[in-house]
């Protein structure tokens, strides 16, 4: 009686795979219809026609050409002693509202790292992002210059919204005291011989200076000589 009712079973079964297989064979095609309608759109989306065949419309350089002009618009909002501390060190460093009390390292596309400039002791870790929006190739990422400006901004317009906004942490959550550190070294030194290169500058203004007022002098008097000579 098993055997009878197992064998019926699975002549059922058969009977119904055979009727239901038209079904199937027809839900899985307008399967591939879909995931091939899907794929159409999305390249259509990421290519272009130029009167000819289909190219991709991917631009290899397009991040270098967008991060060199978030460099030159990072270089038009700070000042030269600013552009000249990203350009040279990769970070800036910005007060906090109670003056040199404590300050700031922005890093791009890392935690704003907080620190009290007398000790050099890291405070805090402040967590912002500034996900990029632009069409068609909007990403989670600016180009680091931009996220380093929009950080700036954010701390010189709204200093407590941006903390109060921020995830806080302890430092060395995400980034490492150690390079901290040695950043702050790399920070005191940079600002020493800028410092200096800012006096010897301010010193060559002077001798310029006299030398061409000295200049001024030496030929107002040739004149007045001369204007002398002639009135007698």
């Amino acid at each position: 009686m098993l055997l009878g009712l197992t064998t019926a079973l699975l002549v059922l079964g058969a009977l119904v795979g055979e009727l239901g297989r038209p079904r199937m064979t027809a839900w899985a095609g307008r399967l591939r219809e879909r995931v091939s309608e899907r794929r159409a759109l999305l390249v259509r989306d990421f290519t272009r026609v130029r009167g000819g065949p289909r190219e991709l419309d991917y631009d290899p350089g397009r991040e270098r050409r967008a991060e060199q002009r978030a460099r030159e618009l990072l270089r038009s909002c700070v000042n030269e002693s600013e552009w000249a501390m990203y350009r040279d060190l990769g970070f800036l460093r910005v007060y906090g509202r109670a003056g040199e009390r404590y300050a700031y390292l922005i890093y791009p596309h890392k935690p704003i790292v907080s620190y009290v400039p007398r000790t050099g002791a890291l405070l805090s870790e402040y967590c912002v992002a500034f996900p990029d929006h632009s069409r068609p190739y909007g990403s989670a990422r600016l180009p680091d210059s931009d996220d380093v400006l929009a950080k700036w901004i954010a701390l010189a317009a709204d200093e407590h919204r941006l903390i109060a906004d921020a995830n806080m942490h302890l430092p060395g959550r995400q980034v490492d005291p150690q390079r901290v550190r040695r950043d702050l070294q790399r920070l005191a030194r940079w600002e020493r011989e800028h410092d200096r290169a800012l006096a010897r500058g301010r010193g060559s203004e002077v001798v310029d200076g006299e030398t061409d007022r000295s200049t001024v002098r030496s030929a107002a008097q040739e004149r007045l000589g001369a204007g002398n000579v002639r009135a007698a």
